[in-house]
């Protein structure tokens, strides 16, 4: 294992498809290893830590799910020639993996010996890994809030390559007149806009296309609670707030005021939201 083929593994992970739906299980694994080895050169992780913390991120940062179940990543990924476990593959059943009995065995998984060394070797790497994982599953905008629930550290060198069309911000911008459509916020200091994004409804990495019909100008406080879950849109343009949210300070001003508001429309109707990527987000990113 080099880092080529590292590298290689990390982009042909084996990711559990049906439909459109988000499987971020194997992804928020893999940040989590990552976290582990670059704070306390942990190699070996039990899963009965491991799993509820798993749980944990999958409600977070997951679609969400009547259950979630940790113990599919944990065991699976051992098919991506980069994870191992601490006991013989064969001696699970993998149309049965069960939860209580990884617990009760003590079962604990990690990089491969191979990735562990390649990884412990260059902390750079690491970054690298992780900034991957991240551009490839997750949306810009939760980015950090990812990293901090899962303690890693991406201060480093590396540097990532956005893939997404340059004039997609440019286009969404235009379309809703600069503003957002949620709260009208459309400051310029001097000539500059600030803090007015382009976001996708449903995700780029989830193979949402770079089109007005794909995108809403939001500010950069609703971006990310629109990609958190915390609100979606629906069919009929309304904002939708997820029961789950709560909070004293900015929960009636940055949501609850704007909760079965219509939202803010483009200036031509042939660029409204698609019903299908709409659809896409209440099913697979709110949190309702």
């Amino acid at each position: 294992m080099d880092e080529r083929k590292l590298i290689d593994a990390i982009n042909h992970l084996n990711i559990w498809k049906q439909g459109d739906q988000r499987a971020p299980h194997k992804p928020l694994l893999i940040l989590y290893a990552l976290a582990k080895l670059q704070n306390r050169d942990q190699q070996w992780l039990n899963y009965n830590v491991a799993g509820e913390d798993l749980r944990k991120l999958l409600i977070d940062f997951g679609p969400l799910r009547k259950s979630q179940y940790p113990e599919q990543p944990f065991v699976r990924l051992t098919s991506d020639h980069i994870w191992q476990l601490s006991i013989p593959s064969e001696s699970i059943d993998r149309n049965n993996i069960k939860d209580k009995w990884l617990k009760n065995n003590q079962v604990a998984g990690g990089f491969s010996d191979e990735v562990y060394r390649l990884l412990k070797n260059d902390p750079n790497l690491i970054i690298k890994i992780a900034q991957m994982v991240l551009d490839t599953h997750f949306p810009e905008s939760i980015h950090d809030e990812i990293l901090d629930a899962v303690g890693l550290d991406l201060s480093y060198t590396y540097k990532k390559v956005k893939k997404r069309a340059p004039e997609f911000r440019e286009k969404i911008l235009i379309a809703y007149g600069y503003s957002c459509a949620v709260c009208g916020f459309n400051v310029r200091l001097g000539h500059k806009l600030i803090g007015i994004e382009a976001a996708h409804i449903k995700w780029h990495q989830a193979g949402g296309p770079d089109i007005e019909t794909n995108g809403i100008a939001l500010c950069a406080m609703h971006h990310k609670l629109f990609d958190l879950g915390a609100f979606t849109i629906t069919r009929d343009h309304k904002l939708l707030a997820s029961q789950h949210a709560h909070g004293t300070h900015g929960l009636e001003e940055w949501l609850l005021r704007y909760d079965q508001n219509v939202i803010g429309k483009p200036r031509e109707g042939i660029y409204l939201p698609q019903g299908q990527y709409l659809d896409w987000h209440v099913r697979e990113v709110f949190k309702g």
